[in-house]
């Protein structure tokens, strides 16, 4: 294939972003277009001195104008150059989530240098969201290569599910749809096996692209810990910290959460494992609940809430919201007992956390003792030139009188 890309020619300022490792060009450093790409084509990025920067799919529509694929000028943006990125994202899975193969995500996007493109694993399907124009254009192509190269690896791979229901593809000038993807009809739930718990996936329905599996090894610290403990679980969701704590043979378990379908679905995980008995289901409001608790009824609390910011322009309420509920949960624990909190906003980064954490507990007289601090799964790797594939914190405490 000849390479004969057009041009995108970008600011200085542009040119220092890109040298940092960022693989977004924004639309505000575009100086000009040099030739005509049709939305999704890779195109190359340089700056007017004609320095080369990359390679990456060009978006007419988003503000976000080119996403790198490459930084080598002699590499042809083929089907040879994506099955060598996908194979190696593979690799890196079979490497890193050995145990864990058959639920785990096998593509993450920028992190695996394949931008627009998740892939989570479920048993025996395979579920997508594209989110770019440009892997749109090439999305058959991918899913041979994703069924090609897992199935000879022995791994029984039946279709592939699209959740392609986001809202970051209406920026990209894409409809939201999802289906199977090939004209194939397979059920839409299924059971997986994440570290010996049996876990109901409803890939339809289910929160991204059916379960939260960035969480994966941080709930098996809570069962490591949980042994004789009473534990709350707050935004338990469909149960995934409840069920650990159980599992991890706690004294007592609460979950809550507002939503009363998510209740049931946890309902359902728990009889799956045979643990409806040892975990309580209580549907509520987490700010309100935890000002009814009396100080000392719990011996660890897990804060997992929904991201509270998905913006930079409402950090500041958002900040308000972690604060307060870690704030009541430091004043509810008993002396000595656990504090498990966490974020999932990318926009609520590390050092804001932390200046957080450290107002709530000088506020609620207490003083943290470091446990842990983690972020999202092996499977959801992070690139140290790029941010924004960082995104969850995860930290544990002991809580101690000041």
């Amino acid at each position: 294939m000849k390479r004969n890309y057009a041009k995108v020619i970008i600011t200085e300022e542009g040119e220092k972003w890109l040298d940092k490792g960022q693989m977004w060009m924004y639309r505000n450093n575009l100086v000009r277009v040099e030739g005509q790409p049709e939305n999704g084509d890779p195109v190359d990025i340089e700056t007017e001195n004609k320095r080369y920067l990359g390679t990456g799919f060009y978006s007419e529509c988003s503000h976000i104008v080119v996403r790198l694929i490459t930084k080598n000028p002699h590499i042809c943006i083929d089907r040879e150059f994506f099955k060598q990125r996908i194979q190696f994202a593979y690799d890196f899975r079979k490497t890193v989530e050995a145990e864990n193969l058959t639920n785990c995500r096998l593509v993450f996007g920028e992190a695996d240098q394949l931008p627009g493109l998740t892939v989570d694993r479920y048993n025996e399907i395979l579920v997508t969201q594209i989110s770019t124009f440009g892997m749109e254009k090439l999305k058959a192509m991918i899913y041979e290569l994703l069924l090609e190269i897992l199935r000879e690896d022995g791994q029984n791979i039946q279709g592939i599910y699209e959740r392609n229901d986001i809202q970051v593809r209406l920026k990209e000038g894409l409809p939201m749809e999802k289906g199977f993807w090939g004209g194939i009809f397979l059920p839409t739930t299924t059971v997986i096996d994440e570290n010996g718990l049996k876990l109901n996936v409803d890939i339809e329905n289910g929160q991204k692209t059916g379960y939260f599996l960035d969480q994966k090894s941080n709930r098996v610290l809570l069962r490591q810990m949980a042994h004789g403990k009473r534990v709350l679980d707050c935004f338990s969701h469909t149960g995934g910290f409840a069920l650990n704590a159980a599992y991890g043979n706690a004294q007592t378990v609460v979950a809550v959460d507002v939503s009363q379908t998510a209740l049931d679905q946890g309902k359902a995980n728990a009889v799956l494992n045979h643990l409806e008995e040892r975990i309580q289901f209580v549907q509520a409001d987490v700010f309100a609940y935890l000002d009814q608790c009396e100080a000392g009824q719990y011996d660890i609390i897990v804060l997992d809430p929904p991201a509270f910011t998905k913006s930079r322009k409402t950090i500041h309420q958002a900040y308000n919201g972690y604060k307060r509920i870690n704030y009541q949960a430091m004043k509810l624990l008993r002396n000595g007992g656990y504090l498990i909190t966490c974020s999932c906003s990318r926009f609520m980064e590390i050092d804001l956390f932390e200046k957080m954490l450290r107002e709530a507990a000088h506020e609620a007289d207490v003083v943290l003792k470091q446990v842990s601090v983690t972020q999202q799964n092996h499977d959801h790797p992070i690139l140290w030139t790029m941010e924004e594939t960082s995104y969850l914190k995860f930290y544990i405490f002991q809580i101690i009188p000041a």
